[in-house]
């Protein structure tokens, strides 16, 4: 029962119920108010038509009745009959006081006849009269009756009252046609409308069914699942396509992170290894006393590798929640340029490197974060002295194109392929894939740069031909 009360629930069902009852209530309000209109019509229109017929026995009748009575009744009722066989409709002739003297209605002969009196009084008073009456149960079922005064010649004054009787059987006959003609007509519409809400809630409720699997399968980790868009431009397809989106960035966060975890299990694993070994080397007698001091220091090194992996990972966990352009401060990117190469003096001498420095003297104000942009400067620095090749020149220079400073490294050594390029701002990921070259490296220098100039909404571009590789990249100047 909760499942088939749960199924019921659903969009589909619900969306099909409310069309539903929103086209039944339509067909309802429609069909009552053209019923009512179209029937109060027709009764109009068979009451005039009955005191028309009606004035005209009056007029037959009037000299008759100024008499007091027929005269020549035979002509009369000859007369009166001929109308009523014409006009399917029955006649009454009566007094002022309502008492029937003559009708064409066969199945009254014989009968003495009172008109009620509310009816006669209103014929005297309005001069007609007309309603759906039995005449006090002298019928069966209720007809129409139609009264009018038979007046005197050259006077108002009534000499008597006809009364034109008709059954309601024409009336009642359209009214059945119409209300058959409305219930067919309403069962096509509610079939119609039926099947194309249906229809069109199947083709909404379908995507998002799939929507809710697929969610299901990511749940479990499984994110190759993806949307069909059904050749669809209305929201549901741009949802379908936007679901499809989101998949693929879960897809590649999800290898982005299995990707991390190795790498930061094999950054981690190699120190923890090496300091574990030559620490079990030391303490079992295996390295000799004399050979401690040099294990000693690798244990040394290794620790303070480690270290600075743990400080660099936390440096990017805390840069990825700052907004450096939020207080919109300015800075001169010169002055940071030369505090760079002066802390970089001792590295860049040790590989016996020139630098060709094209900073100007003026200052070239820049918004951002100061330390943050001196921090990119010094990573793309030391990265370019580590892989230059030794006596070659650096290049570090700043210009300002089009409202922007465009800082540029350059350094002469190994090209880098292609293919690689992309490569070098993802995290531990090093050019030596080894591993045994640039053992101070942790891999997280230039992936810490494109996080910072992100936070800053930049981007650095890497080329690098015949040995030389050229990083570059902007920031807005004042």
């Amino acid at each position: 029962m909760n499942k088939l009360g749960k199924r019921f629930q659903g969009l589909y069902w619900r969306q099909l119920f409310v069309t539903a009852g929103m086209v039944m209530l339509t067909l309802f309000l429609l069909g009552a108010s053209f019923f009512s209109l179209s029937y109060n019509y027709a009764r109009g229109q068979k009451s005039e038509e009955l005191q028309a017929k009606a004035q005209m026995v009056a007029q037959l009748s009037v000299s008759y009745l100024e008499n007091g009575g027929f005269q020549d009744e035979a002509d009369l009722q000859q007369l009166a009959s001929f109308a009523a066989t014409v006009s399917d409709v029955d006649f009454m002739i009566c007094d002022i006081q309502g008492h029937v003297m003559l009708s064409t209605d066969q199945d009254l002969e014989g009968m003495v006849v009172t008109i009620p009196g509310d009816m006669t009084a209103e014929v005297l008073e309005k001069g007609a009269c007309s309603r759906r009456s039995n005449l006090n149960g002298l019928y069966e079922s209720k007809r129409f009756v139609v009264g009018v005064p038979a007046r005197m010649t050259g006077s108002q004054e009534a000499a008597g009252l006809v009364y034109a009787v008709s059954t309601s059987a024409s009336l009642d006959a359209m009214w059945q046609g119409f209300v058959g003609l409305f219930f067919m007509t309403a069962f096509v519409v509610l079939m119609i409308s039926f099947m194309a809400s249906s229809i069109t809630a199947m083709r909404q409720v379908q995507p998002i069914r799939e929507m809710a699997q697929a969610t299901r399968r990511y749940a479990e980790g499984d994110f190759d699942i993806r949307m069909n868009n059904y050749g669809r431009n209305d929201e549901v397809g741009e949802l379908a396509a936007s679901f499809n989106n989101m998949a693929e960035t879960l897809q590649q966060t999800e290898r982005q992170r299995r990707e991390f975890i190795a790498n930061i299990s094999h950054e981690l694993k190699t120190p923890m290894t090496t300091i574990a070994g030559y620490t079990d080397g030391i303490l079992d007698g295996t390295i000799p006393p004399e050979n401690e001091r040099q294990y000693l220091q690798i244990i040394s090194n290794e620790s303070r590798r480690l270290s600075r992996l743990v400080r660099r990972m936390l440096d990017v966990s805390q840069l990825q929640a700052i907004d450096p352009l939020r207080g919109g401060s300015h800075f001169d990117i010169c002055e940071s340029m030369r505090r760079v190469l002066i802390s970089m003096e001792r590295k860049i001498n040790d590989r016996n490197l020139d630098v060709d420095a094209d900073i100007p003297e003026e200052p070239i104000l820049v918004l951002g974060d100061n330390d943050m942009i001196t921090q990119v400067i010094y990573n793309l620095l030391e990265n370019a002295t580590k892989f230059a090749t030794p006596g070659s020149t650096l290049y570090l220079g700043v210009a300002t194109i089009d409202g922007k400073a465009r800082v540029t490294v350059q350094n002469l050594g190994d090209t880098i392929p292609a293919e690689e390029l992309p490569l070098l701002f993802e995290r531990f990921h090093k050019s030596d894939k080894s591993r045994s070259e640039d053992k101070d490296g942790v891999g997280l220098g230039l992936y810490i740069v494109k996080t910072i100039l992100e936070q800053h909404k930049e981007k650095i571009n890497v080329t690098s031909e015949n040995g030389v590789t050229t990083f570059t990249f902007s920031l807005t100047a004042e």
